[in-house]
C-alpha cells in the first residue's frame, strides 16, 4: 500500500501511540494537516502561537510520561518554535517536534518562509533530521521517537519538505531501528556501586542530592526506598521536587539560590554525598571553589557520562540509568545490612546539627499581614485547597520560588517549570500540555503579571478546547526578580521593571470567555481559591491577586557566592 508522506506522518504518530499533536498550521505542513483531517486517531491542539505549541508538547511530556509532539510550519514557525524547544533541551525533556521546509529543490535559494532549520536548531536539539527523500521518513520518525526518549532524553526535530509530504511510496514502520553510533548505557557499573555502599555505610554525615533525573527516569519510588532506609537527609533540586517526598522527616528542603538554610549548609558541610541525576550547576552549589573548600567524597550517578566531573570532581563515578542504579544501589545496601553492618554512630549527631539549622525557620515571613497579601500565604494557600494534589506550573520569577518554597511536592511529575533555561512565558501553554494528558486533574498555573503577557493569547486556546486551567497571578507591578537584584545589587535603581500598563486581567479574562477574580484582600485569598476550585472547578479562572511589592525571596545566594554566604532577610543587606 502506497502512501503520502503526510499520510506516513500521521501512521508513524499512531504507530508511536501518540494521542494529541500541539501545532499551527501554515503552507509548508499543509498536506500534514490534511492527513491529520482524515483521521481520528491523533487530535490536533490548535494554538495561538508556535512558541505555546511547543512549551504544551513540553508540558504534556513532563506530566506524562509520554513522548510530546509538536507540529510547525517552514520559517517563522521554526523561529518562533526556537525558544521552546531551548528550554525543553536544558531540561532534558523527551520531544519530537515536526517541521514543514520548503520543497527541496527550492532549499537553499532564499524561498518564501525558508530557514535553515537543522543549522538553526543543532545548538538546542538533542538530534535533529532533514528528510530528504520519502523512503526515509518512517525509519527517520522512528530514531526520532527513540531517540527523544532514551539515554538522556531531549528533543529531536524532523524537518519535512513539503514535496516529500506529497510524495508517495509503501509505507512499513520500522520495530527496531539499530544506530550504530547511538547506544545509552543503562546498568550502572557493578565495582562502582559497591563502592559507593561502602562510603555510605561509613558516612558520618551523609547527605543525599538529587534532580531532575529522578523524575525523568521514573526513580521517585526508588529514591523514597533508598531514603527511608538510611535515613540520610535529602534534597530535591527545583527540577526534582516531588521525586523525594516533601511531608518525610528526611526532607530538608531545595537546595540553592532560594534554597532552604538547612538544606544548604548540610550539603557545604557533609562528608558523603550522594548525588543523583543532578549536576551541581550554578544555581545549586554557587561557587564551585567555594562549595570545593570542604573536603568529601562525592558518589555522582547519572545516565550522562558528560555531565560527571563536568562542575565538580567526583570520587565514585556511575553511568547508568538512575532507577537502574538506585535499585542496584539498595539491593546490595540491604544485603549488607542484612549481613550484620550498620550506619555509622556518628549519623544521629548529624541529625542534630541538621535540626539545629532548621530552628531558623529560613522560610518565616509575615504571616499576621492583614492589609496586604503576602504572595507565600497564597501558595500555601493553594496547597492546603488542593490537598497537595494539583500540577503546579509555573513560569519564571518571584513566583516560581516560592511556588518552590511552599507547595510541597509528595509526588512527581506535579512540578511543571522551566529550570535550565529559566523561559517567562511557559506557565499558562505549560498548564494546557498537563489539562490535555490529565483531563479532570487540578491544574494551576503560578504566574505574575509580567511572565503571564508573554503568552496571554493561549487563553483563546484554552476557550476552545474547554480546558479548566486555573491561573494564580501573584502580581506585584513589578518584574519581580528583576526589582529584587536591582534593590539588592544596584542601589535600588529600579530600571525598567515597573509594569506601568497593566490591562484589566479579569475583564481580559471576562473577553476570552473565562472567569475572572481580582483579589485584594488577604482575607479573600481562601474564598477566592475556593471558588475557582469548587464553584468554577469546571471553568478557567483567572485570579489577579494584588500582593505586595516590596516582598523578596529568601533565603538567597548571590552569584558568585558560596553555599553558607546566603542573604536570610533584608537585615542582612
Amino acid at each position: 500500500m502506497e502512501l503520502t508522506g503526510a499520510e506516513i506522518v500521521v501512521r508513524c504518530l499512531q504507530e508511536e501511540g501518540v494521542e494529541h499533536v500541539f501545532g499551527y498550521p501554515g503552507g509548508a505542513v499543509l498536506y500534514i494537516y490534511d492527513a491529520l483531517y482524515q483521521q481520528e486517531n491523533v487530535q490536533h491542539i490548535l494554538v495561538r502561537h508556535e512558541q505555546a505549541a511547543v512549551h504544551a508538547a513540553d508540558a504534556y511530556s513532563r506530566s506524562s510520561q509520554k513522548v510530546g509532539v509538536c507540529l510547525v510550519t517552514s520559517g517563522p514557525g521554526v523561529t518562533n518554535a526556537v525558544t521552546g524547544i531551548a528550554t525543553a533541551y536544558m531540561d532534558s525533556i523527551p520531544m519530537v517536534v515536526l517541521s514543514g521546509q520548503v520543497p527541496t529543490h527550492a532549499i537553499g535559494e532564499d524561498a518564501f518562509q525558508e530557514c535553515d532549520t537543522v543549522g538553526i536548531t543543532r545548538p538546542c536539539v538533542k538530534h535533529n533530521f532533514l528528510v530528504k527523500d520519502v523512503k526515509d521518513l518512517a525509519t527517520t520518525m522512528r530514531k526520532a521517537f527513540v531517540i527523544a526518549s532514551t539515554g538522556r532524553p531531549g528533543p529531536v526535530l524532523v524537518d519535512i519538505p513539503k514535496d516529500i509530504t506529497r510524495d508517495k511510496c509503501r509505507f512499513e514502520y520500522p520495530k527496531s531501528v539499530p544506530m550504530r553510533s547511538y547506544n545509552p548505557v543503562v546498568k550502572g557499573h557493578q565495582g562502582q556501586i559497591r563502592k559507593a555502599v561502602q562510603l555510605l555505610m561509613h558516612a558520618e554525615r551523609p547527605m543525599i542530592y538529587t534532580g531532575g533525573g529522578i523524575i525523568l527516569a521514573d526513580a521517585a519510588p526508588e529514591l523514597n526506598a533508598l531514603v527511608d532506609l538510611l535515613g540520610f537527609p535529602c534534597t530535591n533540586t527545583l527540577m526534582g521536587l516531588g521525586g523525594y517526598r516533601a511531608s518525610s522527616k528526611h526532607f530538608v528542603g531545595m537546595p540553592g539560590m532560594h534554597g532552604t538554610y538547612e538544606a544548604n549548609l548540610a550539603m557545604q558541610h557533609c562528608d558523603v554525598l550522594l548525588a543523583v541525576g543532578a549536576r551541581f550547576d550554578d544555581r545549586v552549589i554557587g561557587n564551585p571553589k567555594h562549595f570545593a573548600q570542604n573536603p568529601r567524597k562525592i558518589i555522582h550517578v547519572d545516565i550522562d557520562p558528560s555531565s560527571i566531573s563536568k562542575r565538580v570532581k567526583v570520587d565514585v563515578p556511575i553511568v547508568g540509568d538512575v532507577r537502574e542504579c538506585l535499585l542496584e544501589l539498595t539491593a546490595q545496601l540491604r544485603e549488607a545490612m542484612t549481613a550484620g553492618g550498620k550506619l555509622h554512630k556518628a549519623v544521629p549527631a548529624w541529625w542534630k546539627q541538621i535540626d539545629g539549622w532548621r530552628e531558623k525557620d529560613c522560610l518565616k515571613y509575615d504571616r499576621a499581614a492583614t492589609e496586604v497579601i503576602k504572595p507565600q500565604f497564597v501558595i500555601e494557600k493553594l496547597w492546603e485547597i488542593t490537598g497537595g494534589d494539583a500540577f503546579i506550573t509555573s513560569d519564571v520569577g518571584q513566583h516560581q520560588m516560592w511556588a518552590a518554597q511552599f507547595y510541597r511536592f509528595d509526588k512527581p511529575r506535579r512540578w511543571i517549570n522551566s529550570g535550565g533555561l529559566g523561559t517567562m512565558g511557559v506557565g499558562l501553554p505549560y498548564a494546557m500540555g498537563v489539562a490535555m494528558a490529565h483531563p479532570g486533574a487540578q491544574v494551576a498555573c503560578v504566574t505574575g503579571e509580567g511572565s503571564i503577557q508573554m503568552c496571554i493569547q493561549e487563553m483563546s486556546t484554552c476557550k476552545q478546547y474547554d480546558l479548566p486551567v486555573k491561573v494564580v497571578s501573584l502580581n506585584n507591578r513589578y518584574l519581580g526578580m528583576v526589582r529584587q537584584w536591582q534593590e539588592i545589587e544596584y542601589g535600588s535603581r529600579y530600571s525598567h521593571s515597573y509594569m506601568d500598563a497593566l490591562p484589566d486581567f479579569v475583564r481580559l479574562a471576562e473577553a476570552y470567555g473565562h472567569v475572572g477574580i481580582r483579589v485584594e484582600r488577604p482575607a479573600d485569598v481562601e474564598p477566592a481559591l475556593r471558588d475557582a476550585f469548587g464553584k468554577y472547578k469546571d471553568r478557567f479562572v483567572f485570579l489577579d491577586i494584588i500582593t505586595d511589592q516590596t516582598e523578596n525571596v529568601w533565603p538567597m545566594v548571590q552569584g558568585g557566592k558560596g553555599l553558607t554566604e546566603m542573604l536570610l532577610g533584608s537585615e542582612d543587606l
